[in-house]
């Protein structure tokens, strides 16, 4: 009888473990994989997967089993028979859970520092991330413009099949800088710089998350990474230089597309975001000093029904070149002056 009740108890742990291995394996729980790095840290979401399964396989057999089995009869009002310890069971649900964990952790370390392994020749990029309530910048210490400064963007662009290294730190609070596809997930830190490696596998445009309660503005912490061919990337620094010599309003449209497109409406750029004021009525006969002041102090006026969010370092960011430029695309497509 004994015999027989552990095979009925396995076969009801087989059954359970089956159903829950369909639904953990075909619905497409994970982001589409777009990185290098990618595979490895789902190979450590599915390793501590198979182990839960497993695990609540067994539990929910037995415990499935057990009320079957061993359900009382209507009439039974006695209490159940004392059970004692068994020591050799308390030994095995002691080892095999630490015998788990301690595989979890060794191979959770060993593959995080595989994805973190930069190549041997140097041949990378490297992306300083600035992070701040609540927007995301981006730097490329590599792409020089003619002034001498680097290339500074809202919009995160990189080249298909290069790693990259990204520096990563805060101007305020505690952030998270995450592109789900690329998996690879990172605290951004004020006065700390932490890092994170990337190699983007797939072309196509990503959005970058906040994954770290910063404020009232969180949910709208968002930016787009885009991921180019080589001879794309190439034409898009080449792109980033030229608006940068030309200066003036052209310069100016650039940056608001980089910048200001995922938070305001404006009929001229096409944009039509939700967040801030809507610039076409904000802005309509407004000056140049207002214009300038609402960019570089967004504190000073804040438009009725509209909560203080904008970043207000804007002023520090972008050189006096790029504000007057921002400046006057704006006026010129808002009929300001």
């Amino acid at each position: 009888m004994r015999k027989r009740s552990i095979i009925q108890m396995t076969l009801v742990g087989v059954a359970v473990g089956a159903a829950l291995a369909l639904v953990a394996l075909l619905i497409p729980w994970l982001p589409d994989a777009a990185s290098e790095q990618a595979g490895i840290i789902d190979s450590v979401y599915w390793l501590v997967t198979v182990i839960c399964v497993a695990i609540f396989a067994i539990v929910a057999g037995v415990a499935v089993y057990a009320v079957y089995k061993f359900r009382a009869p209507p009439d039974d009002l006695d209490d159940g028979s004392p059970i004692h310890g068994h020591t050799g069971l308390e030994i095995v649900w002691t080892l095999v859970p630490t015998a788990l964990v301690t595989l979890i952790a060794v191979y959770s370390g060993v593959a995080l520092a595989k994805a973190e392994n930069l190549p041997e020749d140097d041949g990378h990029r490297v992306v300083h991330v600035t992070a701040e309530q609540f927007a995301w910048s981006y730097e490329y210490p590599d792409v020089e413009l003619e002034n001498g400064e680097p290339l500074r963007s809202g919009e995160l662009v990189l080249p298909v099949d290069q790693p990259v290294e990204f520096l990563i730190t805060s101007k305020d609070v505690l952030h998270s800088f995450w592109v789900p596809e690329w998996r690879m997930k990172q605290d951004a830190v004020r006065g700390v710089t932490t890092r994170t490696v990337v190699e983007p596998t797939k072309l196509g445009t990503f959005e970058v998350i906040c994954t770290e309660l910063c404020g009232l503005g969180h949910a709208i912490m968002r930016s787009q990474a885009r991921v180019l061919s080589t001879a794309d990337f190439e034409a898009w620094v080449a792109e980033q230089r030229r608006l940068a010599a030309e200066g003036g309003s052209v310069q100016g449209e650039a940056l608001f597309t980089a910048q200001c497109a995922s938070c305001h409406i404006l009929e001229a750029a096409g944009s039509q975001g939700q967040v801030g004021p809507n610039l076409d009525e904000a802005l309509q006969g407004a000056d140049e000093e207002f214009v300038r002041e609402s960019i570089v102090d967004p504190s000073a006026s804040i438009a009725e029904g509209y909560e203080d969010v904008m970043p207000d370092n804007f002023g520090e960011l972008f050189t006096d070149e790029q504000i007057d430029g921002l400046v006057e695309y704006l006026l010129e497509s808002t009929g300001g002056g």
